[in-house]
Protein backbone atom coordinates (compact mmCIF):
# COMPACT_ATOMS: atom_id res chain seq x y z
CA UNK A 1 0.00 0.00 0.00
CA UNK A 2 1.02 3.58 -0.68
CA UNK A 3 1.24 6.15 1.76
CA UNK A 4 2.43 9.58 2.19
CA UNK A 5 4.04 11.68 5.17
CA UNK A 6 2.39 15.08 4.92
CA UNK A 7 5.15 16.36 7.60
CA UNK A 8 9.18 15.41 7.46
CA UNK A 9 11.99 17.45 7.32
CA UNK A 10 13.68 16.04 4.27
CA UNK A 11 16.78 18.24 4.71
CA UNK A 12 17.61 16.73 7.34
CA UNK A 13 17.86 13.28 6.14
CA UNK A 14 19.74 11.20 4.00
CA UNK A 15 19.30 9.70 0.82
CA UNK A 16 19.39 6.85 2.19
CA UNK A 17 15.87 7.50 4.15
CA UNK A 18 14.29 8.28 0.59
CA UNK A 19 15.49 5.08 -0.72
CA UNK A 20 13.62 2.97 2.61
CA UNK A 21 10.90 5.31 2.01
CA UNK A 22 10.68 4.68 -1.52
CA UNK A 23 11.22 1.16 -0.47
CA UNK A 24 8.02 0.86 2.40
CA UNK A 25 5.65 2.52 -0.36
CA UNK A 26 5.80 6.27 0.03
CA UNK A 27 4.47 8.09 -2.68
CA UNK A 28 4.64 11.51 -1.59
CA UNK A 29 5.95 13.73 1.19
CA UNK A 30 5.39 17.59 2.38
CA UNK A 31 8.11 19.62 3.96
CA UNK A 32 6.93 22.51 6.59
CA UNK A 33 9.95 25.24 6.92
CA UNK A 34 11.17 24.66 10.18
CA UNK A 35 14.91 25.23 12.16
CA UNK A 36 17.76 24.62 10.93
CA UNK A 37 18.81 23.85 14.06
CA UNK A 38 20.21 27.05 15.24
CA UNK A 39 18.72 30.41 14.75
CA UNK A 40 19.32 31.92 11.32
CA UNK A 41 20.72 35.36 11.38
CA UNK A 42 19.25 37.15 8.34
CA UNK A 43 16.28 37.05 6.06
CA UNK A 44 18.66 36.09 2.98
CA UNK A 45 19.89 33.01 4.99
CA UNK A 46 16.02 32.10 4.91
CA UNK A 47 15.48 32.96 0.89
CA UNK A 48 18.63 30.64 0.10
CA UNK A 49 16.25 27.54 2.51
CA UNK A 50 13.41 28.36 0.76
CA UNK A 51 14.96 28.12 -2.59
CA UNK A 52 16.24 24.71 -1.20
CA UNK A 53 12.75 23.77 -0.61
CA UNK A 54 10.95 24.52 -3.67
CA UNK A 55 13.59 23.51 -6.00
CA UNK A 56 17.14 21.60 -5.05
CA UNK A 57 15.03 19.14 -2.34
CA UNK A 58 12.60 18.44 -5.09
CA UNK A 59 15.08 17.12 -7.47
CA UNK A 60 16.67 14.91 -4.94
CA UNK A 61 13.47 13.34 -3.96
CA UNK A 62 12.37 12.50 -7.78
CA UNK A 63 16.11 10.57 -8.18
CA UNK A 64 13.45 8.13 -5.34
CA UNK A 65 10.02 8.48 -6.73
CA UNK A 66 8.93 10.37 -4.31
CA UNK A 67 7.07 13.63 -4.83
CA UNK A 68 7.89 16.17 -2.58
CA UNK A 69 5.57 19.53 -1.63
CA UNK A 70 6.58 22.15 1.23
CA UNK A 71 5.13 24.79 3.21
CA UNK A 72 6.80 28.30 3.74
CA UNK A 73 7.43 30.59 6.83
CA UNK A 74 9.72 31.62 9.34
CA UNK A 75 9.33 28.86 12.48
CA UNK A 76 8.18 29.71 16.03
CA UNK A 77 11.38 28.87 17.41
CA UNK A 78 12.76 31.80 15.38
CA UNK A 79 9.75 33.75 15.76
CA UNK A 80 10.92 35.34 19.09
CA UNK A 81 13.17 37.94 16.72
CA UNK A 82 10.03 40.24 15.05
CA UNK A 83 12.18 41.96 13.27
CA UNK A 84 13.79 39.05 11.33
CA UNK A 85 10.51 37.22 11.12
CA UNK A 86 8.74 40.51 9.11
CA UNK A 87 11.74 40.55 6.87
CA UNK A 88 11.10 37.15 6.09
CA UNK A 89 7.29 37.26 6.09
CA UNK A 90 7.79 39.53 3.14
CA UNK A 91 10.06 37.17 0.84
CA UNK A 92 7.49 34.36 0.75
CA UNK A 93 5.13 35.50 -1.83
CA UNK A 94 7.94 35.33 -4.03
CA UNK A 95 7.77 31.55 -3.92
CA UNK A 96 3.87 31.05 -3.04
CA UNK A 97 3.47 30.11 -6.89
CA UNK A 98 6.39 27.48 -7.50
CA UNK A 99 4.57 24.25 -8.14
CA UNK A 100 5.16 22.25 -5.30
CA UNK A 101 4.18 25.07 -2.34
CA UNK A 102 1.10 24.27 -0.80
CA UNK A 103 0.78 26.75 1.65
CA UNK A 104 2.09 28.72 4.65
CA UNK A 105 4.00 26.43 7.20
CA UNK A 106 4.59 25.61 9.73
CA UNK A 107 3.35 28.49 11.91
CA UNK A 108 2.45 28.31 15.42
CA UNK A 109 4.60 28.82 19.06
CA UNK A 110 6.80 27.63 20.79
CA UNK A 111 7.33 29.28 24.26
CA UNK A 112 3.77 30.80 24.30
CA UNK A 113 5.22 34.18 24.20
CA UNK A 114 3.66 37.39 22.79
CA UNK A 115 6.59 37.71 20.18
CA UNK A 116 5.53 34.35 18.89
CA UNK A 117 1.85 35.41 18.86
CA UNK A 118 2.36 38.42 16.73
CA UNK A 119 4.36 36.94 14.32
CA UNK A 120 1.59 33.98 13.85
CA UNK A 121 -0.98 36.46 13.43
CA UNK A 122 1.15 37.67 10.45
CA UNK A 123 1.31 34.66 8.92
CA UNK A 124 -1.94 34.08 9.36
CA UNK A 125 -2.82 37.74 7.62
CA UNK A 126 -0.54 36.64 4.68
CA UNK A 127 -2.32 33.07 4.38
CA UNK A 128 -5.21 34.67 4.40
CA UNK A 129 -4.43 37.32 1.94
CA UNK A 130 -3.27 35.33 -0.86
CA UNK A 131 -5.91 32.12 -0.21
CA UNK A 132 -3.19 30.05 1.10
CA UNK A 133 -3.38 26.97 3.06
CA UNK A 134 -2.24 27.32 6.68
CA UNK A 135 -0.08 23.85 8.58
CA UNK A 136 0.19 24.69 12.28
CA UNK A 137 3.03 23.49 14.88
CA UNK A 138 1.23 23.43 18.41
CA UNK A 139 4.36 23.19 21.24
CA UNK A 140 5.90 20.41 23.37
CA UNK A 141 5.42 18.48 26.07
CA UNK A 142 4.01 21.35 29.14
CA UNK A 143 3.76 24.16 27.07
CA UNK A 144 1.18 22.02 24.28
CA UNK A 145 -2.25 22.41 25.88
CA UNK A 146 -1.88 26.38 26.28
CA UNK A 147 -0.69 27.14 23.15
CA UNK A 148 -2.86 25.04 21.75
CA UNK A 149 -5.69 27.04 23.23
CA UNK A 150 -3.93 30.10 22.30
CA UNK A 151 -3.43 29.31 18.84
CA UNK A 152 -7.42 28.30 18.70
CA UNK A 153 -8.16 31.70 20.37
CA UNK A 154 -6.23 33.39 17.36
CA UNK A 155 -7.47 31.34 14.70
CA UNK A 156 -11.44 31.77 16.28
CA UNK A 157 -10.34 35.50 16.11
CA UNK A 158 -9.95 35.73 12.77
CA UNK A 159 -12.99 35.69 10.82
CA UNK A 160 -11.25 35.22 7.22
CA UNK A 161 -9.75 31.92 8.46
CA UNK A 162 -11.55 28.69 6.93
CA UNK A 163 -11.18 25.72 9.81
CA UNK A 164 -11.47 23.19 6.12
CA UNK A 165 -8.35 25.27 4.74
CA UNK A 166 -6.50 24.82 8.39
CA UNK A 167 -4.20 21.59 9.72
CA UNK A 168 -3.60 22.04 13.40
CA UNK A 169 0.13 19.70 14.08
CA UNK A 170 1.00 17.75 16.90
CA UNK A 171 -1.85 16.75 18.81
CA UNK A 172 -2.16 14.39 21.36
CA UNK A 173 -4.84 13.14 23.21
CA UNK A 174 -5.40 16.38 25.49
CA UNK A 175 -5.42 18.83 22.36
CA UNK A 176 -7.15 16.54 19.71
CA UNK A 177 -11.18 16.97 20.74
CA UNK A 178 -10.37 20.90 20.60
CA UNK A 179 -8.87 21.12 17.09
CA UNK A 180 -11.61 18.76 15.57
CA UNK A 181 -14.79 20.30 16.93
CA UNK A 182 -13.83 23.68 15.68
CA UNK A 183 -13.79 21.90 12.24
CA UNK A 184 -9.57 21.67 11.82
CA UNK A 185 -7.75 19.09 10.30
CA UNK A 186 -5.49 17.77 12.64
CA UNK A 187 -1.70 15.86 12.40
CA UNK A 188 -0.42 13.07 14.50
CA UNK A 189 2.99 13.30 15.32
CA UNK A 190 4.54 9.89 15.52
CA UNK A 191 7.62 11.36 17.24
CA UNK A 192 9.67 8.62 19.54
CA UNK A 193 9.69 10.88 22.94
CA UNK A 194 8.07 14.19 22.59
CA UNK A 195 4.51 13.20 20.66
CA UNK A 196 2.58 10.44 19.80
CA UNK A 197 3.48 6.38 19.16
CA UNK A 198 1.55 4.18 16.56
CA UNK A 199 -0.04 2.78 19.21
CA UNK A 200 -1.29 5.76 20.72
CA UNK A 201 -2.08 7.27 17.36
CA UNK A 202 -3.66 4.12 16.62
CA UNK A 203 -5.85 4.85 20.15
CA UNK A 204 -6.72 8.35 18.51
CA UNK A 205 -8.31 6.89 15.04
CA UNK A 206 -10.37 4.29 17.53
CA UNK A 207 -11.69 7.08 19.51
CA UNK A 208 -12.53 9.65 16.99
CA UNK A 209 -12.52 8.05 13.89
CA UNK A 210 -10.28 8.64 10.85
CA UNK A 211 -12.39 11.89 9.36
CA UNK A 212 -9.61 14.88 8.76
CA UNK A 213 -6.86 13.11 10.55
CA UNK A 214 -3.49 13.02 9.46
CA UNK A 215 -0.80 10.91 10.55
CA UNK A 216 3.25 12.14 9.89
CA UNK A 217 7.10 11.33 11.30
CA UNK A 218 8.01 14.86 11.81
CA UNK A 219 11.23 13.57 11.21
CA UNK A 220 14.28 15.69 11.34
CA UNK A 221 17.57 16.24 12.89
CA UNK A 222 16.62 14.60 16.21
CA UNK A 223 15.92 11.27 17.02
CA UNK A 224 12.86 10.42 14.77
CA UNK A 225 11.83 7.24 12.20
CA UNK A 226 11.14 8.20 8.55
CA UNK A 227 9.35 4.99 8.29
CA UNK A 228 6.70 5.66 11.59
CA UNK A 229 3.92 6.09 9.33
CA UNK A 230 4.55 2.59 8.23
CA UNK A 231 4.61 1.45 11.46
CA UNK A 232 1.29 3.04 12.17
CA UNK A 233 -0.23 1.11 9.29
CA UNK A 234 0.94 -2.24 10.61
CA UNK A 235 0.05 -1.28 14.16
CA UNK A 236 -3.55 -0.29 12.73
CA UNK A 237 -3.57 -4.23 10.10
CA UNK A 238 -2.50 -6.05 13.75
CA UNK A 239 -5.64 -4.64 15.34
CA UNK A 240 -8.19 -5.83 12.69
CA UNK A 241 -8.90 -2.64 10.92
CA UNK A 242 -9.79 -2.37 7.36
CA UNK A 243 -7.36 -1.56 4.40
CA UNK A 244 -9.08 0.62 3.19
CA UNK A 245 -9.73 3.14 7.22
CA UNK A 246 -5.65 2.48 6.82
CA UNK A 247 -5.41 3.95 3.29
CA UNK A 248 -7.66 6.84 4.33
CA UNK A 249 -5.28 7.61 7.02
CA UNK A 250 -2.79 7.53 5.48
CA UNK A 251 -2.98 8.43 1.89
CA UNK A 252 -6.84 9.53 0.83
CA UNK A 253 -6.54 12.34 3.53
CA UNK A 254 -3.42 13.93 3.11
CA UNK A 255 -4.66 14.32 -0.75
CA UNK A 256 -8.16 15.38 0.12
CA UNK A 257 -6.21 18.71 2.19
CA UNK A 258 -3.87 19.12 -0.06
CA UNK A 259 -5.84 19.10 -2.94
CA UNK A 260 -7.06 22.19 -1.66
CA UNK A 261 -3.93 24.06 -2.62
CA UNK A 262 -3.78 27.14 -5.72
CA UNK A 263 -0.70 25.10 -7.01
CA UNK A 264 -2.38 21.90 -6.49
CA UNK A 265 -1.62 19.51 -9.76
CA UNK A 266 -2.56 15.72 -10.05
Amino acid sequence: MNYIDPHIHMVSRTTDDYQRMAYAGCAAVSEPAFWAGFDRGTAAAFHDYFRQLTDAEPKRAALFGVRHYCWLCINAKEAENVTLSREVIRLIPEFLKLPNVLGIGEIGLNKNTPNEATVFQEHLDLAARTNELVLIHTPHLADKYKGTRMILDMLANDKRVQPHRVCVDHVEEHTIRPALDAGFWVGMTLYPTTKCTPARAADLIETYGPERILANSAGDWGKSDPLAVPELMQELKRRGHPEALVRRVVYENPLQFWRQSNNWRE
